[in-house]
C-alpha cells in the first residue's frame, strides 16, 4: 500500500524551504510546530510579533532568541497585518498561526487592502490520509465558513480543486457534495445546493473536476454502498473530495476521522495569495509537518503557473 504521507515528505525534499511569516508566537506552544518544520527543511520561519515576547518563548522552547528572523511588531493585530503585507510584497511564501485568534489572523488576510485576495472567498481544506480509504481525500469546509450559500460552496470547491492539481497534477478529482440523503429533496437545502453545484460543473462554473451530488458519505466513500442504492455514478463510492453542507458537518466529521479513525490530517487556508497554515495545539507532530508540506507543494505550484 502506498505510503501517500512519506511520498508527499519525499517530494518537498527536492524543494527549498518555504519562507513563512509565523504570526504572533509569544507561547511556548506555537514553537513545537515551527521548530519540527524547520529542522524538517520544509519552512523558512520569520516571526513576527513583539520581540521581547517571542524571545522569551524561545527561552521557554529551549531556543536561543537569535534562532529564527524577528519582525517587531507592537501586538497580535499588527503582526496579522504586517505578515499579510509581507506575503503581498513576496517577501514570504506563506503564512503560519501563532498565539491568535483564526478570526483576527483571516481579518488581515482578507483585508481589502492587504494583497492577498483572489476572485475566491477564502476556505479551510483538510487533507485527510487513512488506512481505511485507499487514496488521499479533502475534507472541506470544516473551519472558515460557517454556512456557506450556494455561490461560496462553488468558491469552496475551485479552492478544493486546485488544492489537489496542486499535489496530483492534471487529473480530474472526483467531487461529492455531501448530504443526508442521495436525493434530492425540497425541505433539504444542502440537497438543492449541491444539485446546483453539479449542473454549475456541467455548464463550466466549476471546472477541472468530475461532480455529484447529493451524496450520503457511505455513498460517497463505499462503492458497495453505492451499488446497494442503485447509484450509477462515476463518483460515488470513490471521492477524492468531500464537500460538506456547512462548518458542523465538516468539522465532526473531520474530528471523527482523526481521533476515531486514525486519519492524518493536514489543514489549510486556501484562496488568499499564499497558503495559510493554521495548526492547533491538539495536533499530531505528522499533522504538523503535513500541513507545512502541503504549503511548500502549493507554493511550488503557484510559482510553475500550474494553479491559480
Amino acid at each position: 500500500m502506498t505510503d501517500h504521507y512519506q511520498e508527499l515528505m519525499d517530494r518537498c525534499a527536492a524543494l527549498p524551504p518555504l519562507r513563512t511569516a509565523v504570526v504572533h508566537p509569544v507561547q511556548r506552544a506555537v514553537f513545537a510546530a515551527v521548530i519540527e518544520a524547520a529542522e524538517a527543511a520544509l519552512i523558512e520561519p520569520v516571526l513576527i510579533g513583539p520581540s521581547a515576547r517571542i524571545g522569551a518563548a524561545l527561552a521557554e522552547a529551549g531556543q536561543p532568541a537569535g534562532a529564527f528572523e524577528i519582525v517587531d511588531t507592537e501586538h497580535s493585530h499588527a503582526a496579522a497585518e504586517t505578515a499579510a503585507r509581507m506575503a503581498a510584497a513576496g517577501k514570504v511564501g506563506a503564512i503560519m498561526k501563532g498565539s491568535l485568534h483564526s478570526d483576527e489572523l483571516l481579518q488581515a488576510i482578507i483585508a481589502r487592502d492587504a494583497g492577498l485576495r483572489t476572485e475566491q472567498r477564502i476556505s479551510h481544506a483538510f487533507l485527510m490520509l487513512s488506512q481505511h480509504y485507499p487514496r488521499p481525500f479533502i475534507v472541506t469546509d470544516a473551519a472558515v465558513n460557517i454556512a456557506p450559500d450556494l455561490a461560496v460552496k462553488a468558491d469552496i470547491a475551485t479552492n478544493a480543486i486546485r488544492m489537489w492539481r496542486a499535489l496530483w497534477g492534471p487529473a480530474r478529482p472526483k467531487m461529492a457534495i455531501l448530504a443526508a440523503v442521495e436525493t434530492v429533496n425540497a425541505a433539504m437545502q444542502a440537497t438543492l445546493d449541491a444539485a446546483a453545484l453539479c449542473k454549475m460543473a456541467d455548464r463550466g462554473q466549476i471546472a477541472d473536476a468530475d461532480l455529484d451530488g447529493p451524496l450520503a458519505f457511505d455513498n460517497a466513500v463505499s462503492l458497495e454502498a453505492a451499488r446497494e442504492k442503485g447509484i450509477v455514478s462515476a463518483v460515488a463510492g470513490q471521492a477524492d473530495i468531500l464537500l460538506v453542507p456547512d462548518i458542523e458537518a465538516g468539522n465532526i466529521l473531520a474530528k471523527q476521522l482523526i481521533f476515531m479513525g486514525g486519519a492524518d490530517a493536514a489543514g489549510l487556508v486556501l484562496g488568499a495569495r499564499v497558503p495559510v497554515i493554521l495548526t492547533s495545539r491538539a495536533d499530531s507532530a505528522r499533522a504538523r509537518l503535513l500541513s507545512c508540506a502541503l504549503a511548500v507543494l502549493l507554493a511550488e505550484a503557484r510559482a510553475r503557473g500550474q494553479i491559480k
